[in-house]
């Protein structure tokens, strides 16, 4: 069963995103902020890593960064709603760019989050 690690900073979101993988048959791990998912991420490597880009003590950015340091093989998810100060798309852009796999604009459907998952597993 593949390992999936879950990051973000509301309750709400995160519990869905862990219902929506675990009911797809995927083992989840839950992290609240950057800082408890990388740790989570060295006690057992993910296959895919599903992470918010504007959480507080450590954003997904920072872990982001983090991650393709030091787990280079690590397949990431960067999903975000955006930021009242910034343009909406520009969080995700700049995940891209420092190395999030695929990028998920919320709010989004089970499906669309689903099927980024499954090809990232199977690339």
């Amino acid at each position: 069963m593949k390992h999936i690690l879950v990051i973000d900073d509301d309750e709400q979101v995160r519990t869905l995103v862990g219902r929506f993988i675990s009911g797809a048959g995927f083992a989840v791990e839950m992290a609240d902020n950057g800082v408890t998912g990388l740790a989570a991420m060295r006690r057992a490597p993910a296959a895919v890593v599903i992470t918010d880009i504007i959480m507080p003590e450590k954003e997904g950015v920072e872990t982001i960064m983090e991650l393709r340091r030091d787990f280079p093989d690590a397949k990431i998810i960067a999903m975000s709603g955006g930021s009242p100060q910034m343009q909406p798309d520009l969080p995700l852009r700049l995940a891209r760019t420092l190395g999030a796999d695929r990028i998920l604009h919320k709010p989004f459907t089970r499906d669309a989050l689903l099927n980024l998952v499954n090809e990232l597993i199977s690339s």
